[in-house]
């Protein structure tokens, strides 16, 4: 068991293609981070993930920032947003009224509830990891700023050792934080999403280029949970 790096930023995804928040810690169940897309925006006329409304449809969607604050008895939490002009919206028929806007379509919203291991509104796996040395090698490469935003990770880690793209090389194996196991299954196959600017949505497709050609498409690798627990920003890493 080697220490390849530490955690150097923890992020939450509330909402489904919304903004998300950084954590100093979080809480890994047995389906990833407690409470990641724990809410989504659905068409009804639609089965299975093509139902999930995402910044690929509703590019807007990434400029609402989606958050977990405490409620009124200042224990139990819930969702709260704040829309680009600073309003603020709890999960109701207000924030769907604010979010229909964008999309002729008819929309619902939908709350996920794991059973188990079952994943939530995600796309692939429990969690998403990506690299510094990637995020510096691949800005580099392209020769404009990058901003990690447009990955959309779960947890963002600082190698000891400066190897772009060695995470492809964990896949089929473990890492433990702490208490914590995790699996990495499969690299990420990227897609539109990273072509758009996170506050401005702004398109260039020039970055998913890019990816393609440096890395075959892929950025980040995924993993699923095989020991559940607490993680924090600062925690060290370890292959196994």
């Amino acid at each position: 068991m080697n220490i390849i790096g530490q955690i150097t930023e923890l992020k939450r995804y509330p909402i489904k293609s919304f903004a998300g928040e950084v954590l100093l810690k979080a809480e890994l169940a047995a389906y990833g981070f407690v409470g990641d897309r724990k809410y989504a925006f659905i068409d009804e006329s639609k089965q299975d993930f093509a139902r999930y409304f995402t910044a690929r449809q509703i590019p807007q969607m990434l400029q609402y920032q989606a958050e977990w604050v405490a409620g009124a008895d200042n224990k139990s939490p819930k969702v709260q947003v704040t829309s680009p002009q600073g309003a603020i919206f709890d999960w109701n028929e207000q924030l769907l009224t604010e979010i229909q806007q964008f999309t002729t379509s008819q929309m619902s919203q939908l709350i996920c509830e794991p059973e188990g291991s079952e994943l939530m509104a995600v796309d692939c796996e429990s969690v998403l990891l990506i690299t510094d040395a990637s995020l510096r090698e691949l800005e580099q490469l392209w020769g404009k700023p990058l901003d990690q935003r447009r990955f959309r990770s779960n947890i963002k880690v600082a190698l000891i050792e400066d190897t772009p793209f060695i995470e492809a090389e964990w896949v089929g194996r473990k890492l433990r934080i702490g208490d914590v196991e995790l699996q990495i299954n499969v690299e990420c196959e990227r897609c539109s999403m990273v072509t758009l600017d996170p506050d401005y949505i702004v398109k260039d497709g020039t970055l998913l280029e890019k990816i393609i050609k440096v890395n075959k498409q892929n950025f980040g690798v995924y993993a699923s949970i095989i020991k559940p627990g607490m993680i924090r920003q600062g925690d060290a890493i370890y292959l196994i």
